[in-house]
């Protein structure tokens, strides 16, 4: 007879997945469903038979681990894994896997599409020019915002972990002096100008700040009024890591009072983004939803890891666990 295969469980595939990125791989290790989308009272009810769920986003509590169990091993479909109650699981001996590594190069080219259009605003000035803007005598050139050139300029990297330090290549590569923020340093990279600072003098001294860090109750709200009131007034601030780790109304002040110069956020504390978030009305502050992870090389690289991580598992040598 046959070997049962084991009940695999996607509960919110759609984004990993949307069309382009088949679940190949995965399917092959057992009999898999997936959900587009799954709400936190909904998690037990699809699950109920899985002994392999996976994850990006939809929440996996302590009651629901509890309540599930043909439970043996939780996949998380990202880097971070706080939507999942990792000590719960431990409790139970259920091993929990991330994917460490599968969007360094997506993301720090993100962070650079975003210094670019704070620097540029490439978008703002097409549209001025499919709107009739380019016209008249001697009106060969023109800009509408300040241009400005990185070269020569100072980025701080708040995270110097591997987005961190791939982002910190890019700002040498473009000229930039790399002020690093890390609680673990490590290994100093071998280019220069380069340092390890304080997050308060990378504030201080940064023209563009580049927050890379994981969240932590620690880091949760540290670019508040106060922090950035330290700031360049001409500084630009990025975040393609973690909403949280930014206080949306201190950064809205800053921006329309002209505290610092402009802001680029791919993610914000409240996601989908609420209506009433000051920064959908704040000054020189561009928005954009949650995708820096998202190019298909990186979402076929997650893909890729994901099955390892599941095929690790079954054999017996789980991977990645991060519990």
């Amino acid at each position: 007879m046959a070997e049962q295969q084991p009940q695999i469980v996607v509960l919110d595939g759609e984004k990993l997945n949307p069309g382009d990125n088949p679940w190949t791989e995965v399917e092959e290790q057992g009999e898999l469903t997936v959900y587009d989308w799954t709400e936190a009272e909904d998690v037990v009810e699809r699950a109920r038979d899985a002994e392999i769920v996976l994850t990006n986003k939809s929440p996996l509590s302590r009651e629901a681990i509890e309540a599930l169990p043909r439970l043996r091993f939780i996949g998380v479909l990202a880097t971070g894994f706080n939507v999942v109650d990792v000590e719960a699981a431990r409790e139970r001996g259920i091993p929990v896997s991330n994917v460490p590594e599968y969007g360094t190069n997506s993301v720090a080219q993100y962070v650079f599409a975003l210094a670019l259009e704070l620097c540029h605003h490439v978008a703002y000035h097409s549209e001025s020019v499919k709107a009739g803007g380019w016209k008249g005598p001697g009106n060969w050139s023109y800009w509408l915002t300040p241009l400005v050139e990185l070269y020569g300029k100072t980025i701080g990297i708040v995270g110097f972990g591997r987005i961190g330090r791939r982002v910190g290549q890019l700002a040498n590569a473009f000229g930039m002096e790399v002020l690093a923020v890390d609680v673990y340093e490590g290994k100093p990279p071998d280019y220069s100008p380069f340092a390890f600072v304080s997050a308060e003098e990378a504030f201080r001294r940064a023209d563009v700040i580049s927050l890379n860090a994981a969240l932590t109750e620690e880091n949760r709200g540290m670019v508040n009024a106060e922090l950035l009131k330290t700031m360049k007034p001409n500084a630009f601030l990025i975040n393609a890591s973690r909403g949280p780790l930014v206080v949306d109304r201190d950064l809205a002040d800053a921006l329309n009072q002209g505290t610092i110069a402009g802001a680029a956020l791919d993610v914000v504390s409240s996601e989908p983004i609420e209506p009433d978030n000051p920064l959908l009305r704040a000054r020189n502050c561009i928005l954009t939803p949650h995708m820096a992870w998202a190019a298909l090389e990186a979402r076929q690289r997650l893909m890729q890891s994901t099955a390892e991580n599941v095929r690790a598992f079954l054999r017996g040598e789980p991977q990645n666990v991060v519990n």
